[in-house]
């Protein structure tokens, strides 16, 4: 997660707990980037996306505060449990707390809302009613 000067040392505690808690609930890989980026937007997002570690299970949000502008990004295990309207509305979420100045808090709204959809659903048993 490069984040600069972006956020304080709390804040970067708080996105990365988030991160941890959203990778372990969910079985999938989280990532965030916060930065400048050139050019497409989405384009530079699936090329960060392709770099990843077990890039199919992992989910990226990429975030240039410059431009005002995010883009998430799911691997192909990953869009099993995060499709596209999970993204979107993860997406509208954080777009409406980054709208109140705080970055740090859409992010880490962000990821629970994605975490939310990816949650592992429970094994059922037919032997049990």
């Amino acid at each position: 997660m490069p984040a600069g000067d972006a956020f304080s040392a709390g804040q970067e505690q708080d996105i990365a707990k988030a991160i941890a808690t959203a990778d372990a609930q969910t079985d999938l890989k989280f990532s965030v980037y916060v930065g400048s980026v050139e050019g497409d937007l989405r384009a530079q997002a699936l090329r960060l996306h392709r770099q990843l570690p077990e890039a199919d299970r992992a989910v990226l949000i990429v975030v240039d505060p410059r431009r005002n502008q995010l883009e998430i990004v799911t691997g192909l295990v990953a869009k099993r449990q995060v499709d596209d309207r999970a993204a979107a509305l993860a997406a509208a979420s954080m777009a409406s707390t980054f709208a109140l100045g705080d970055l740090a808090a859409g992010i880490v709204n962000g990821l629970g809302s994605l975490m939310e959809h990816a949650q592992k659903a429970p094994v059922l048993h037919s032997q049990h009613p």
